[in-house]
């Protein structure tokens, strides 16, 4: 492909001998610049954020709020807006089960989601529905893999406390129509939450509509490391959701998430998120060039995409490839990419993807699905090897 990069030095690898790394949706590899970070604020200036008394405090205090305007920025957010915490999955628990205290004294106990959210939003709004006497209402996807603002619109009850929606689909790449939920949202009382672990610092504008009180992110979606993200807490006015801290313990966060401050982490989650908004088009545009270099390697095989095509984001490919199992083919390909069949934090359970299922595919092609889902350094696959190969696993 014309104007591919070179990896950048450290994630570089032998394509002779190893297989290309097509699993960024699961996570994504560190940005070298980003690990220079993240080494600096782990050895020489490793103080604790909250020692403000000598510079070793005073360097790490800067680096948090440092990295707290690089996150805030991407979304056009307050700064003190912005929320750290271990990822996206804490994220989301905060800001459904944080929201429980105030819905029960207030009678308002209607959640709702959609059907193909990560587990991490649908598990927390079940639990409280089968254990805190919570009402959840599930929207139904087509086969495009979103719900229609009218489903949206005719699911609000006056006593709906939360709605929650993910931004882009982790298994499909489909991107939800946030622009149109905000038009449906805009006259109701419910907060809105989104999980924008896959969209944040690769889609801008959907993001920045000032109706999202909530967002989710993790760094290591966007070239950062694991283990830190963010809850963004966006004012409606003058107010912001009403959450109750799920640990205690310290003043850190707001109060609603104490502990000392991961400043290593924090700080290159804002790297990351630094040099994801100001690279923006040009990973856009290598991206957009390697998925037409996909369909084009994988055309042999007359694949079907699973998803919305209008609506896919240029980073992923979901597909069905007729008559290919999808683990038969992982385990046939697997010296040439590594992709998968579903999310990461259910990929060992062997079910089947309750994304595909809930969009009304056939047993046939959900087990057939492939998630592809490259970056803007990930090297040429040699598709014909790839093609050639899974031609002989035809049932």
């Amino acid at each position: 492909m014309q104007g591919q990069p070179k990896l950048p030095r450290g994630n570089r690898r032998d394509c002779q001998m190893h297989a290309i790394y097509l699993d960024n949706n699961a996570t994504t590899p560190v940005d070298p610049r980003v690990a220079a970070v993240v080494s600096r604020f782990l050895t020489d200036e490793f103080g604790n954020a909250g020692s403000r008394t000598h510079e070793w405090g005073a360097a790490a205090a800067k680096a948090v709020e440092e990295a707290r305007r690089h996150v805030a920025s991407v979304l056009a957010a307050r700064p003190d807006e912005v929320v750290f915490t271990s990822g996206a999955t804490e994220s989301n628990n905060l800001a459904i089960l944080g929201l429980a205290e105030y819905g029960r004294s207030n009678g308002r106990t209607h959640m709702i989601t959609t059907a193909v959210e990560h587990k991490a939003v649908l598990e927390p709004i079940e639990h409280l529905a089968k254990h805190h006497g919570f009402d959840e209402t599930v929207l139904p996807v087509d086969e495009r893999g979103w719900p229609t603002p009218d489903v949206l619109a005719d699911a609000l009850r006056p006593d709906t406390l939360l709605v929650s929606t993910m931004h882009v689909n982790n298994e499909t790449g489909v991107e939800l129509p946030l622009e149109d939920y905000a038009a449906v949202l805009q006259e109701h009382s419910a907060w809105w939450h989104v999980d924008a672990a896959q969209g944040f610092g690769k889609v801008l504008a959907p993001l920045r509509n000032e109706r999202i009180d909530l967002m989710s992110i993790s760094a290591h979606k966007i070239y950062g490391p694991k283990g830190v993200g963010a809850l963004v807490t966006r004012r409606r006015g003058y107010n912001r959701a009403p959450l109750q801290p799920l640990m205690f313990g310290g003043g850190q966060e707001r109060g609603l998430r104490p502990g000392t401050q991961a400043v290593h982490l924090i700080a290159g989650l804002g790297e990351a998120a630094r040099l994801a908004e100001s690279e923006l088009d040009e990973r856009s545009r290598i991206n957009a060039a390697y998925r037409t270099d996909v369909l084009d390697g994988l055309a042999p095989l007359h694949p079907d995409i699973n998803g919305d095509p209008a609506r896919v984001v240029p980073h992923v490919l979901n597909v069905s490839l007729p008559g290919i199992d999808a683990e038969a083919a992982m385990v046939a390909t697997r010296d040439l990419v590594a992709v998968s069949n579903g999310s990461a934090c259910t990929s060992s359970s062997y079910e089947p993807s309750h994304v595909l299922v809930a969009m009304g595919l056939s047993e046939d092609r959900t087990a057939g699905a492939l998630r592809i889902s490259w970056n803007h350094t990930t090297p040429p696959v040699d598709w014909h090897a790839f093609s050639e190969r899974l031609a002989g696993f035809r049932q």
